[in-house]
């Protein structure tokens, strides 16, 4: 592996485009100088943001030209046969031409999904790519998986979910037995519907660090280290979880301003309402991970800042310096050779 670390991103993707994403790839260059980012859109509206703001432009910050944008409401199918000089298409060629280890995009996920599947292919033994983020719980964090690529899931599915997220846990946090949990409705041998009974008896035959069914509340409890669920479960817990924190900033917002005596409340409070923040920030769990492709592909929060998106390039490094794909795709062999001698 190259000493440089390069990674292409999808500069025109998200809602606001290279306003955020190019002081991003500036804010990741100044803290990791060894790395070659690959901002990838249209070269005139990239260049001219550097002449705006009367930026030079790092060495190592390069402009790689594609004509076409993919909206965040497009159709993946229509991107996928239409687009094919988009900055989201172009960005993930870089990876599968070997020029960039990674590829960045905070645009359409489902263009994403289906444009890094139909490049980039799956690795052997993985049906279906997974989507894969880090979340905060009282002790740390934990990684959880699928959040909505994959909405209906069987058991094996679930299974690979289970096996490559360990993997990127182990790697990434350097833990040598992550604890996996199966997302349930209850902690009880008899709940759950069938796929999930199926992949908890598949995985109970594993050799993981399987520790049976969790339920909604330990995904933040510190309990587990990997969550494993469908999609469509992955995707309306973490949304839930999102619309819950709003609702608590709403109200301590609220409470803190509704007289004089509370105003000052706040001010003694907000030393410890900002430590607060800090742990629980979203922006600093941003970037999820296109799991079981053959090579590195990070999805950016559509909304995310400058700060936010940052973290998201920073995940794809530490992915390209674990060599995750890798790690996944050798385990994966490791498993297959052990159940063709059973």
């Amino acid at each position: 592996m190259s000493d440089i670390l390069k990674v292409a991103i999808d500069a025109m993707g998200g809602d606001f485009g290279p306003e955020v994403i190019i002081p991003a790839a500036l804010l990741v260059l100044k803290e990791k100088p060894n790395t070659e980012l690959i901002l990838v859109g249209q070269e005139d509206v990239l260049s001219e943001y550097f002449i705006q703001h009367n930026i030079t432009r790092p060495a190592n910050l390069l402009i790689q030209h594609a004509s076409e944008v993919v909206a965040m409401d497009e159709a993946p199918s229509q991107a996928l046969r239409k687009k094919k000089d988009s900055s989201l298409r172009v960005a993930i060629n870089l990876v599968h031409e070997g020029r960039a280890q990674a590829a960045v995009s905070a645009g359409n996920t489902g263009a994403l999904m289906a444009t890094a599947k139909f490049v980039l292919k799956t690795l052997p033994g993985i049906d279906r790519p997974a989507i894969m983020t880090t979340l905060p719980t009282i002790t740390g964090h934990t990684h959880m998986l699928d959040l909505g690529a994959n909405v209906d899931c069987t058991a094996e599915h679930l299974f690979q979910f289970a096996v490559m997220g360990s993997i990127t846990a182990s790697a990434v946090d350097n833990i040598e037995n992550p604890r996996v949990g199966l997302l349930n409705v209850g902690s009880e041998a008899m709940k759950g519907n069938a796929q999930v009974k199926e992949a908890d008896r598949l995985l109970r035959d594993l050799n993981l660090n399987y520790i049976g069914y969790v339920e909604g509340d330990d995904i933040y409890n510190g309990s587990v280290d990997v969550v494993v669920c469908d999609g469509f479960v992955g995707n309306i817990s973490l949304k839930t979880s999102e619309g819950v924190a709003k609702m608590i900033s709403h109200y301590l917002k609220q409470e803190f301003k509704r007289n004089l005596l509370t105003k000052l409340a706040g001010l003694i409070a907000m030393p410890v309402l900002k430590a607060f923040k800090s742990r629980i920030d979203p922006r600093v769990y941003n970037g999820a991970s296109l799991l079981g492709l053959q090579d590195i592909v990070i999805k950016s929060h559509g909304g995310a800042d400058a700060f936010s998106f940052s973290n998201a390039i920073k995940i794809a490094l530490l992915e390209v310096e674990k060599a995750i794909p890798q790690r996944i795709d050798k385990h994966l062999e490791t498993l297959l050779e052990r159940e063709e001698t059973v």
